[in-house]
């Protein structure tokens, strides 16, 4: 039985908890590694990257919503002619009716997941589609 397993409040079931030194061998471990610091950099760059997507997401919705519907029309316009790939994720969002050069219609967006749509780096701009 370790020290830490006989501290005052700690039942039978409780778990030990971790004691600074042991935080401190292991920073010092992953620190120390080149592998360590490499991961440590990889996984920094990966929640910068995250961060940007989610903060460009809202610049990207153009023009004016209809306030009074739940699942809207959208024609979303990539930098590119979607591939099958693009429209395949599309459709987790609504039904795709077609495509017309760079863009791509989609009927039945829950207005919830608009956010969700336009976060992609390769979307560059979703706006209403204009309906007859």
């Amino acid at each position: 039985m370790s020290v830490a397993d006989t501290s005052p409040g700690a039942g039978p079931g409780a778990e030990p908890s971790p004691r600074p030194g042991r935080l401190r061998r292991i920073a010092r471990v992953v620190l120390g590694s080149t592998q360590g610091r490499v991961v440590l950099g990889l996984l920094a760059a990966w929640l910068v990257y995250q961060a940007w997507l989610s903060a460009a997401a809202p610049g990207k919705i153009a023009g004016e919503f209809p306030t009074d519907r739940e699942k809207l029309a959208v024609l979303v316009t990539l930098p590119f002619p979607p591939e099958r790939f693009h429209v395949l994720v599309f459709q987790r969002f609504g039904r795709v009716s077609g495509t017309d050069g760079n863009t791509v219609e989609v009927r039945g967006v829950p207005r919830t997941e608009l956010l969700r749509l336009v976060r992609p780096y390769w979307v560059s701009r979703v706006e209403p589609l204009k309906q007859p």
